[in-house]
């Protein structure tokens, strides 16, 4: 695959992006690196060193003496490389500093691609020194000898942080290098990885745009580098999977001509999501995403019943039963390959939520309403399922805490991070372009950030955060109320509908009488048991830590990876814990005609902590 991929290149005229002359400081750097460091245990004596050198090592004296002594800043050496140009590569911050002010020129063109000091900063990756040279005035539109700018070289290079600062700071997001290549172009070709593509589709880049010689789209550019990382974020990004270019080949051509299995499923399936390979009566229903939604979401609601009524038929035949069966389950493979796509990881388990509580209410009143008295049965499990219903709807519609930000904010929050040198993708959400609040984490299921995020829940189809927590425990609690009156109903119903002698014949028995005396009724219990079980667990699981220990379950479950976490063995010391009776005083808000006052915070916009020697928590919120 290789050699058709550099056959490729040659044919479109494609230039390699390592060059000889660009590495060459770098690892002259990292090999003078380790003579520094063996010298230093020796001998501390560099003043026999040229200023070149001295440079590239970052020995300041030494350079301000040869500089003061006469040496011109601005002269290059025989490889056409200003002291600026070493200096940048090699991430001397103060060196730029000083031969700017001796009069070194920012935009000086050297080596042998005509590169400017900031063309080689970005190379390398550095964004300090990026941020610093452009302080300087330092042009970041400028072409070297390949003609990219350096917008386009941080893309090539997978330097995330750095496009966003260019970006940022005004360069276009869809600017084409002398070749016609986008910064998405080149991320897609060369960066295997989800960013800086993923930053790139935030910043609203044209998904579709080709070059300017060959017309490939940066799905094709994917295609062509078995990108396939980046291949799902364009095909989800809506990258046209039929464009064309000059040859008239498609994304899905490129792939078959490189025979690589994976990108051709994908690429087909795409195609079938938007109706493209499908029969003309169904190309309509798979191109509506809102049917597609509605089929999954309904499917589950059809399955249940029909378990349930095949089941309770008045047919003593078990072959016929499972024939139905068998159709059930083939019209079930039939949706599956034909409406669902990949939010059925979400839609699914709402799906099947919602049906079981919709055929557990429908067995509840049809069933149990005229065996079971008002006041002591039907009224408190209405009380109690007007209190579900509502918990159920906060906890599926409310916002949970998405952080929000405009477009102008996002890029004065990039500038503001890069310039501060705090510009570090583990405070900063390459997807959202905003600085995460402490307790904070980009789902990648909703695909947005939430402040104290706790989980992505698909029993409700929502993240779980700061802004619905509380109805989503209080959806957990009448929710687990409601099985146990379920249960209730159902046992109950056999005691009265059904002649079982457990008392007598035991338990396996009895299973079989109530069994045949009501099929549904017992599929209604193994609901009702199952949803009993999980729930049950969660709700053990997020009481103990919001009480106990004072964390999300996010933040239990990756605790090593934040610092204000001390993990041991077998615990997890939070600098959030107040003490279990604090904790849910604050946690639910809980005030008792004034007894509490629990303590509020606005997660959304809430940062840093900061150790605090007064305070008998430890930690304090600044």
């Amino acid at each position: 695959m290789v050699d058709a991929m550099e056959e490729y290149e040659k044919e479109a005229g494609c230039v390699p992006i390592l060059h000889p002359e660009e590495i060459k400081p770098q690892s002259h750097y990292n090999h003078g690196y380790n003579e520094i460091v063996s010298r230093k245990s020796h001998v501390d004596d560099y003043s026999t060193w040229d200023i070149v050198k001295a440079t590239q090592y970052g020995i300041f004296e030494r350079c301000r003496e040869l500089v003061e002594a006469g040496f011109d800043v601005r002269q290059p050496d025989k490889e056409n490389v200003t002291l600026l140009h070493w200096a940048a590569i090699n991430n001397r911050v103060d060196l730029v500093k000083y031969y700017i002010s001796k009069g070194a020129i920012v935009d000086q063109l050297g080596g042998d691609l005509n590169s400017t000091p900031l063309h080689w900063a970005t190379r390398q990756g550095h964004l300090s020194m990026v941020v610093q040279l452009m302080k300087y005035g330092a042009d970041p539109s400028l072409i070297d000898g390949e003609g990219c700018s350096c917008v386009h070289l941080a893309a090539q290079f997978g330097h995330t942080s750095i496009v966003a600062y260019l970006i940022a700071k005004g360069q276009d997001v869809d600017m084409m290098d002398q070749n016609g290549m986008t910064p998405l172009m080149w991320a897609a070709y060369r960066t295997h990885s989800v960013d800086p593509t993923r930053l790139l589709l935030t910043f609203n880049v044209s998904v579709n745009l080709g070059d300017k010689y060959h017309k490939n789209t940066a799905l094709h550019w994917a295609v062509l580098a078995g990108n396939t990382t980046v291949i799902s974020l364009l095909l989800d990004a809506n990258a046209n999977v039929d464009a064309q270019n000059i040859k008239g080949e498609t994304p899905l051509d490129l792939a078959k001509q490189r025979k690589n299995v994976w990108m051709i499923n994908h690429l087909q399936e795409a195609r079938q999501a938007k109706g493209y390979d499908s029969p003309s009566y169904l190309k309509r229903l798979k191109m509506d995403k809102e049917f597609r939604q509605k089929v999954m979401l309904g499917t589950p609601f059809v399955v249940i019943w029909l378990v349930g009524f095949i089941a309770d038929l008045d047919i003593d035949s078990w072959l016929i039963k499972g024939l139905m069966y068998a159709g059930m389950w083939i019209t079930v493979q039939f949706l599956s390959k034909a409406f669902f796509d990949h939010s059925m990881h979400s839609a699914l388990p709402l799906g099947i939520y919602l049906a079981t509580k919709f055929w557990m209410y429908t067995t509840w009143f049809y069933w149990f309403w005229n065996d079971l008295p008002f006041a002591t049965v039907h009224l408190p499990f209405l009380i109690n399922s007007l209190a579900l219903f509502y918990n159920f709807g906060k906890s599926w519609k409310s916002d949970p805490g998405i952080i929000k930000a405009s477009e102008e904010q996002k890029k004065k929050t990039i500038v503001e991070l890069a310039e501060t040198g705090s510009l570090d993708l583990s405070i900063f959400c390459s997807t959202c372009l905003i600085r995460k609040p402490i307790r904070s984490k980009h789902c990648a299921v909703c695909n947005r950030c939430i402040a104290k995020f706790d989980h992505h829940c698909p029993w409700v189809g929502n993240c779980v955060g700061s802004g619905n927590h509380r109805y989503f425990m209080g959806y957990l609690f009448f929710l687990l109320c409601m099985i146990c009156w379920m249960m209730y109903g159902c046992i109950c119903y056999w005691r009265i509908h059904c002649s079982t002698s457990y008392a007598k014949d035991g338990f396996w028995l009895y299973l079989t009488q109530i069994a045949s005396c009501s099929p549904w009724m017992l599929w209604m219990f193994l609901n009702s048991v199952f949803h009993f079980m999980w729930v049950a667990v969660l709700i053990m699981c997020q009481l103990y830590q919001i009480a106990a220990l004072g964390i999300t379950t996010n933040e239990r479950m990756n605790a090593r990876r934040y610092k204000h976490f001390k993990v041991t063995a077998t615990s997890i010391e939070s600098p959030f814990n107040h003490g279990c009776f604090r904790n849910l005083a604050d946690f639910f808000e809980i005030r008792c005609c004034g007894l509490f006052r629990p303590v509020t915070v606005d997660w959304t916009t809430q940062y840093t902590i900061e150790y605090d020697q007064t305070s008998g928590s430890g930690y304090q919120l600044v």
